[in-house]
């Protein structure tokens, strides 16, 4: 049998670790996740139980994170006009790697000033193609299958994540895109992003989950389902007493870099 790439080392151990969507929330902080221009007209609040909530100066995008216990959400929503309801909405499990919702939000901010210093409105009628989303993931080797209802599916190369993209949008009320990590009956996270919303959002999002780049994580706030599936790209801080599996010489990734 071969052995667990976590099973010689300590729990409060710093490791990096590969892939992405196998890896674990990370330290959950709304201000760094969302990392806006506070000083330049974005309002950040959060109350004492963690709840936090970050708005555009214009109002029409707003961004929130509820942490429930068992359950809780980040949520990004934008509006046609401050106060109104939701033209698209994005929500993340809160269990979902902070650094997938970092990238889906740079992109968001980048969106946004593109959007105020042009005559466009890509929040909002964006023209991206669908496979500027998923044609990524092919490289990096998913699988893909096509039903006849109306969506595409990609999984991942050990089959413990995948994006599922709906097509055909008649006759349906469920998301347009909807990503998950973990076991399929019993995911670790999940994501949706619902019809309107921005390909370009989606792009960024599925760029950062097939990332090369090692995510830092403490050895027990790994998820223990799963940990078999994952590389060690590096060990910190305590020396282990076997050798953990390495991960291989990362390969390139196309899409945007930051």
């Amino acid at each position: 049998m071969t052995n667990h790439p976590f099973e010689n080392l300590d729990p409060t151990q710093t490791v990096q670790v590969l892939p992405r969507h196998l890896a674990g929330p990370g330290t959950i902080d709304p201000r760094t996740a969302w990392a806006f221009p506070y000083d330049e007209g974005w309002q950040f609040a959060q109350t004492d139980d963690g709840t936090a909530a970050a708005f555009s100066p214009c109002l029409r995008l707003q961004t929130t994170y509820e942490p429930k216990p068992g359950k809780g959400a980040w949520t990004i929503s934008a509006h046609r006009a401050p106060f109104t309801a939701p033209t698209w909405r994005i929500t993340f499990d809160a269990t979902t790697p902070v650094e997938l919702l970092h990238d889906v939000h740079a992109e968001l901010l980048d969106l946004y000033l593109e959007d105020r210093h042009s005559d466009q409105d890509r929040l909002l009628q964006d023209e991206t193609a669908p496979h500027e989303a998923y044609a990524p993931l092919l490289t990096r080797g998913w699988s893909h299958e096509v039903k006849t209802d109306g969506t595409q599916t990609f999984l991942t190369p050990e089959g413990l994540g995948g994006v599922r993209h709906r097509y055909d949008f008649s006759g349906s009320s469920g998301p347009a895109w909807r990503s998950w990590g973990g076991l399929p009956s019993e995911p670790h996270w999940r994501a949706d992003f619902s019809f309107g919303t921005p390909t370009t959002l989606v792009a960024a999002f599925t760029a950062s989950l097939i990332s090369t780049g090692p995510l830092h994580r403490t050895v027990q706030d790994v998820p223990v389902r799963t940990r078999r599936a994952l590389y060690v790209a590096t060990t910190t801080a305590k020396q282990p007493h076997g050798n953990p599996l390495v991960a291989p010489p990362p390969a390139p990734v196309s899409g945007r870099t930051r």
